[in-house]
């Protein structure tokens, strides 16, 4: 990853909006330049208003002074030197602050398009992506990280024109009026400078293992959030505590060492000002006596050597400043360089109330073989279980069904009335295969808005007969709100069993000619289960069904049911087959003794 890339990615963000920093640059450049005048102002008046010497200020100024002041009229000459310098001040306020107008909306419009971009390719983003990285330390990257490259955009970035700047005509000024004493103060900058491009290079490693230990931190601090219940069922408040602290610990080490090693530095760059302050006054008061310069110059030469002295010590800041957007800017690319689920120029949209065929399907989980040469037809308008135990590979189908992983290579082939569902546009195809999965995500919305979302026609009698289908309408009546209720954070103000329900609510919306139902019935009683299997049977009379479940009672209505054991398919058959091959099926029908056969 080349800094060149890097800078190509942020004026690929600044498209259109390079008017406000060109704006506030020429802006700052004035600012800078009058900030210089009133210095001249204040030695002119020293050397010539009072002290009578032949001296003169820049063309322009010196225009205006002569203009309106008398040679022989003392206090007339004193008050235009006090205007001008006032009116120098003003001015150069005034640009100042139309520098930073532009620079706020030049800054603020990139990082808006930085955030928009970054959220809409996280979201397009595959699913097998987002399973290998942690929420939390994409959060940092989307928020800590932004901020980091808007503070330097906004701030840093005109501080370094503006510090040039100063840096260039004050010279040029210095150099006019003294040449000896102008190459004393220019000898401290490549000295200043050098030290800060060592300390940049030394201070990059540790902003970066201090961005990751606040990724870490933050990984800590979302998971406890989300796993609030189950710390609070066992007690785990301590033991939470005491992980959370080790990571506050690492983050605090690792920035006390930064602060370590700024202080070091602060503390060298206090001696080099401090010494180049002394140079100056030394040096400048012996020219000045030996009448080499006058006393109004070496006044000049002492305001501008103050004057670039902290924008310069500035340099080592900003350097570090420049360092950390830098970390920050390779940690947001590496979101943006993670390939995003596209829209496949040529992809098909045919009719998807056909057979579902996968073909010698194989599939691995990073060296972990799932399935293994899987080969089974689910029947257009029929119902297709799979039982198996945990990790026999059973929601792997569903996901490679509808595409939230892509079937590699050389892997075998899935197939929907006979077109390979790597031609199917991905969109169309996940909007015609509806999954309930088993432990559905709620937002933290209405009831009504969690099941609308699939449609968002805002029919709440649509809604309310999906509701009662999957048995919660009543559930939802019941509360005080209805269907207005909000859904807390990860659906807590519903039971399991209820968010499992408004789940397949919400997938019945869709109305799709496949429907995926994952262990979605998990949290339900037996009575509920029953209900719901008979609802959805008319509701979906004509689409696909698979049932997925470690119930029997579950699975044996369904036309076929298949057992996968260890990435293959155990057995295949209806209810009354299975359960004459006194297979896997009959023991696992056995151990159900409770159940009946209907």
């Amino acid at each position: 990853m080349r800094d060149i890339s890097l800078l190509n990615m942020m004026l690929d963000f600044a498209r259109g909006i390079k008017r406000f920093f060109l704006f506030s640059v020429v802006a700052s450049s004035i600012a800078a330049l009058l900030g210089f005048v009133t210095p001249l102002i204040v030695g002119f008046t020293i050397d010539s208003v009072i002290g009578g010497e032949d001296t003169a200020l820049p063309g322009p100024v010196m225009w205006l002074y002569e203009t309106f002041a008398q040679p022989d009229n003392f206090t007339l000459s004193l008050m235009v030197c006090a205007i001008f310098a006032a009116a120098s001040a003003i001015l150069s306020g005034v640009f100042n602050y139309l520098s930073r107008i532009n620079m706020a909306k030049g800054s603020e419009t990139f990082t808006k398009r930085l955030r928009d971009q970054l959220f809409s390719h996280t979201q397009n983003l595959p699913f097998e992506w987002h399973t290998k990285n942690l929420t939390g330390d994409i959060i940092q990257r989307c928020t800590s990280d932004v901020d980091t490259i808007r503070r330097f955009v906004f701030q840093q970035l005109i501080e370094v024109l503006r510090i040039a700047i100063l840096i260039i005509i004050a010279y040029l000024i210095m150099f006019s009026i003294n040449v000896t004493l102008s190459l004393i103060v220019l000898v401290f900058i490549p000295i200043t400078l050098s030290y800060s491009l060592y300390f940049y290079k030394r201070i990059s490693h540790k902003f970066m293992a201090c961005d990751e230990a606040e990724g870490a931190l933050m990984v800590r601090v979302q998971e406890n959030l989300t796993g609030v219940r189950v710390v609070r069922a066992f007690g785990r408040e301590a033991y939470e505590t005491e992980r959370f602290d080790e990571k506050n610990i690492d983050y605090t080490n690792k920035w006390l060492s930064l602060g370590y090693t700024f202080g070091f530095y602060w503390g060298i760059g206090d001696i080099a000002s401090a010494t180049q302050l002394l140079a100056v006054i030394v040096v400048g008061s012996y020219f000045a006596a030996t009448g080499s310069i006058t006393f109004g110059d070496l006044l000049v030469f002492i305001s501008y050597t103050l004057t670039l002295m902290w924008p310069v010590r500035g340099l080592g800041r900003l350097l570090t400043e420049m360092s950390k957007t830098g970390v920050s800017l390779k940690r947001i690319k590496v979101i943006f360089d993670a390939p995003a689920e596209t829209a496949e120029p040529d992809s098909l949209k045919p009719p998807m109330d056909r057979d579902i065929v996968f073909d010698n399907v194989s599939f691995t989980y990073e060296e972990n073989p799932v399935l293994k040469n899987i080969s089974f037809t689910i029947k257009h308008g029929s119902t297709f279980a799979i039982l198996g135990a945990t990790g026999a590979g059973k929601s792997t189908v569903t996901y490679l069904l509808n595409r939230l992983y892509d079937l590699p290579d050389n892997c075998g082939t899935i197939t929907i009335g006979g077109v390979n569902i790597k031609d199917i546009d991905r969109a169309y195809l996940r909007r015609h295969v509806g999954v309930v999965l088993q432990e559905p995500f709620l937002f933290s919305r209405s009831i009504f808005e969690n099941i609308d979302i699939a449609s968002r026609n805002r029919d709440l009698d649509r809604v309310r007969e999906k509701a009662r289908i999957a048995a919660v309408d009543d559930n939802i009546m019941a509360f005080v709100k209805g269907y207005e209720t909000l859904v807390g954070e990860r659906g807590v103000t519903l039971s399991g069993g209820q968010k499992q329900r408004v789940a397949i609510a919400r997938t019945l919306m869709m109305d799709a000619p496949i429907m995926v139902f994952d262990d979605s019935m998990s949290a339900l009683d037996m009575e509920t289960d029953a209900k719901i299997r008979d609802s959805l049977r008319m509701d979906t009379s004509g689409a696909t069904v698979v049932l997925i479940s470690h119930r029997v009672s579950t699975l044996m209505t369904a036309d076929t049911i298949m057992v996968l054991e260890d990435g293959h398919i155990a057995e295949i058959g209806s209810h009354t087959q299975l359960i004459e091959h006194n297979g896997i099926y009959r023991r696992i029908y056995d151990l159900q003794s409770g159940y009946t056969v209907e």
